[in-house]
């Protein structure tokens, strides 16, 4: 993005934002409600153009992988667990063609990457949200993306669920996959993303997790006092009356 200015009609989200994501790239990208992190999602996928600027993929034939939000998916259609990952394959095989054995098959190998593989042949509405997330996140593999992109994937989701999946996101980070994580859960994105961008009022603000992840930027972009220490040689963001880790000193990072 090259001095992007996104936004819907004359209604402007984010402005002058400037952005590379490289190849194996890991950007988490965290901010208030309602500060442009999905409306970048969007124009990453080329479902918004820009109002200003330019927004371009050098390799013209990138493939993207898209998880939305878990609560965007009508969980009162009947689907099976392998109907939904197979959902991600209508766009090469049409809307109404039954799917052949490959695309079972490769629905099948998406759901076993991400642990999934037993359930394949479950009703989706009976899953867990740890795996009906993971479910989804099977989806957007099944097409093989290049980059894979995700909106508050773990929202909703008790701890252990949670963890099941930013520990897969983790594993096929280290695979090579590129990945964008968008969530307003501040300690999962800095224990989990190699690179940070802060979204908020004054713009898009993107480093390493360590150098963007300080007290002075994030109490700057919440408008309120914020702690980050680290414990055990993992960041993590606390209110700004907690100023100790687990040790007993203070460790604030960014100092």
């Amino acid at each position: 993005m090259r001095g992007a200015t996104l936004g819907y009609g004359r209604r402007v989200v984010l402005s002058g934002v400037e952005l590379d994501i490289p190849r194996g790239d890991f950007l988490g990208l965290v901010g208030p409600n309602g500060s442009g992190k999905t409306t970048l999602l969007r124009a990453m996928l080329g479902l918004i153009k820009p109002l200003a600027g330019t927004v371009d993929r050098p390799v013209p034939d990138l493939r993207f992988g898209y998880v939305p939000q878990r609560k965007t998916l009508d969980d009162v259609w009947p689907l099976r667990t392998r109907d939904v990952v197979i959902m991600g394959l209508y766009h090469r095989m049409g809307l109404f063609r039954r799917p052949h054995a490959r695309e079972r098959e490769a629905a099948l190998e998406a759901l076993e990457a991400v642990g999934m593989g037993p359930f394949a042949d479950l009703a989706f509405d009976d899953l867990s949200g740890g795996q009906k997330q993971r479910t989804l996140i099977a989806r957007a593999l099944v097409t093989a993306p290049d980059v894979l992109l995700l909106d508050e994937p773990t929202a909703g989701m008790d701890l252990p669920g949670a963890e099941a999946v930013l520990g897969l996101l983790r594993r096929l980070h280290r695979k090579g996959l590129t990945l964008v994580l968008v969530s307003h859960l501040l300690n999962e994105v800095v224990s989990t993303a190699v690179r940070v961008g802060l979204v908020g009022s004054n713009g898009l603000h993107v480093g390493p997790t360590r150098e963007v992840v300080t007290d002075a930027h994030l109490s700057r972009l919440y408008g309120v006092p914020v702690r980050v220490v680290s414990v055990d040689g993992r960041l993590l963001v606390l209110p700004g009356g907690a100023a100790e880790d687990g040790t007993g000193e203070d460790r604030g990072a960014g100092r």
